[in-house]
């Protein structure tokens, strides 16, 4: 492979294949970074919510412990 490679100009090597390689595996990528995404932005709902959840859970706890309604 390393031969293939060693007689062609540099603009077949560093652009030409790599504008190939997009072309043919271009929506497997796009669908990979949109998956990693997708799951990254999940994420930080889930922990902002389970912040939220914890915060309204502390306010309420805290301020009904205050009062002596147990």
């Amino acid at each position: 492979m390393r031969e293939i490679f060693a007689g062609l100009p540099w603009w077949v090597k560093w652009v030409a294949v790599p504008v190939i390689a997009l072309v043919v595996f271009g929506g497997l990528i796009a669908n990979v970074v949109g998956f990693v995404i997708g799951l990254l932005f999940k994420l930080l709902i889930f922990v902002v919510l389970v912040g939220g959840l914890i915060y309204v859970v502390r306010k309420f706890t805290a301020g009904s412990a205050s009062r002596g309604d147990w």
